[in-house]
């Protein structure tokens, strides 16, 4: 009887130890999913409170990277009429540069302002927009095809994070110049690539078309061009991102 005694008070407890365990799991558990919890609580707090001060703070420009493409010995694409793609993107280009340095709250930067040659192997383009630690990356070029039929506009992004900045660009783009919307795309270029903030390079027309050719060249069709890039930079900025506040 005394054995049998013992037993059951072994068993229970054994079973009290098990309960004991049990117990202890169940509040390293509720601890742990509490820990979670708050942890993501502050980083959503600290995110918000990021872009609230960047609000409040209007000494804090949203840098902008405008990329005339080609230049120097890279003359691009040849147009229908002979003139060459880098002289195209850099008078776009620096209608854009005009109309951003006019926004307060932005600061524009060039790659190059004149027909300056830049070496691919170097990747200094995307290298000047990473060591600015820019916001925004824009690349502006004429398009070429062998078949001089072919018309229109479209953008190339690489990271997802760019998409919706690609989107916005097209959108504004196309309707400024006219042509087809030939929409966005993938493109693995190392402009697009290599930089780290959302980039977007804007093939804004066909330089070997002669009919868009000749509007291309028009000054009234550039700062048309312009204009819709600047717009599309301040609606992504201001109101998809909502990182600076409208004036």
């Amino acid at each position: 009887m005394a054995f049998q005694h013992n037993n059951r008070r072994r068993r229970g407890k054994s079973r009290l130890f098990i309960i004991l365990i049990l117990f202890l799991i169940l509040l390293l558990s509720v601890f742990i999913n509490n820990s979670i919890n708050n942890n993501d609580n502050y980083m959503k707090v600290s995110s918000s409170s990021d872009n609230h001060n960047r609000d409040q703070n209007s000494n804090t420009p949203f840098k902008v990277v405008i990329d005339p493409g080609h230049g120097g010995k890279d003359v691009g694409a040849s147009s229908a009429s002979g003139q060459y793609e880098k002289d195209f993107t850099l008078s776009v280009s620096r209608k854009v540069e005009k109309l951003l340095e006019k926004e307060p709250q932005i600061q524009v930067f060039m790659t190059r302002t004149d027909d300056s040659f830049i070496s691919q192997e170097s990747r200094y383009r995307p290298k000047y927009a990473n060591n600015l630690n820019a916001d925004l990356f824009i690349s502006i070029h004429g398009n070429t095809f062998t078949n001089p039929n072919v018309s229109g506009t479209e953008t190339y992004y690489y990271h997802n994070n760019s998409r919706h900045f690609a989107e916005t660009m097209q959108e504004h783009v196309a309707e400024a110049t006219g042509f087809r919307d030939r929409g966005i795309m993938v493109k693995d270029l190392f402009v697009i690539k290599d930089t780290k903030m959302p980039g977007a390079l804007i093939e804004v027309g066909y330089l070997t078309n002669p009919e868009d050719e000749f509007k291309m060249w028009a000054d009234e069709f550039q700062n048309r061009v312009a204009t819709a890039i600047v717009e599309g930079v301040k609606e992504y900025i201001y109101g998809e991102k909502g990182i600076i506040a409208k004036n």
